[in-house]
């Protein structure tokens, strides 16, 4: 099987992610509200793709069912009123690394200032869109923790290529599958029921090669601008071709 894996990319800030737990919360939260609107109004995973999607995404955080139910349910109520927009925004940050910034905003005059800044503060460049995209492969990401070395790595990848999976990678102590973003769904829901639990799963902006910085300040204000723009309330997804294991 071939493929890289795009783990280590984002091993360095599961800590980090991990202590920012209620805004992560917050964050998918707005994604499930806006699978919701998107799908019809339905609140049934069965029938809406993409809210099925998002709770995969929500179970890998460890975010509660409850939490997940309460806000199906606000979303499916008569007074909600949260009316976000999906907008995508595409730069380049220091030494040329690609980035992909993927928000939800009710106000673009107060999340694209706020993106700009975010990169010009950081030596970086907001592009037009369609400058980087190209450059990545949408593709289902499901990352198994295997850490203990408790799962056979073979059997997990008959598993998932019998699921419907497309690529299969161990990786140091995590098994990596891959779908196309149609398959996704029927494989995480393939996987669960054979019991296998994620660290994370969700649909992802993959690169399509990787850049690595040498320059320390580079270093420096590459971490910045992920920092800074996943501080940032409006954005739900950050991309990028950074090699940084």
């Amino acid at each position: 099987m071939s493929g890289h894996s795009k783990w280590h990319n984002i091993q360095k800030t599961k800590g980090a992610a991990d202590a920012k737990r209620s805004a992560i919360f917050t964050k998918i939260a707005k994604e499930i509200i806006v699978a919701v609107k998107e799908g019809g109004g339905s609140g049934d995973p069965n029938n809406n793709s993409r809210l099925a999607a998002v709770i995969a995404k929500a179970k890998a955080a460890n975010m509660p069912n409850d939490n997940i139910k309460r806000t199906i349910d606000k979303a499916l109520g008569a007074g909600n009123t949260d009316n976000f927009e999906a907008v995508t925004y595409e730069g380049y940050g220091p030494g040329g690394v690609a980035v992909i910034v993927e928000a939800l905003t009710d106000n673009r005059q107060r999340t694209a200032p706020a993106v700009r800044h975010a990169f010009d503060k950081c030596n970086g460049n907001l592009g037009a869109v369609g400058c980087v995209s190209w450059s990545f492969d949408k593709k289902g990401v499901i990352v198994i923790d295997n850490e203990e070395g408790d799962l056979d790595e073979d059997s997990v990848m008959e598993d998932a290529l019998e699921a419907g999976a497309e690529d299969f990678q161990p990786d140091a102590s995590v098994l990596e599958i891959t779908t196309s973003p149609d398959d996704f769904n029927s494989v995480v829901k393939a996987l669960e029921e054979k019991g296998y639990v994620f660290a994370s799963a969700e649909v992802e902006m993959v690169p399509q090669n990787y850049i690595t910085l040498s320059a320390e300040g580079d270093v420096k204000n590459m971490e910045k601008l992920i920092d800074m723009l996943e501080d940032n309330d409006d954005v739900q997804n950050v991309w990028h071709n950074w090699e940084n294991n």
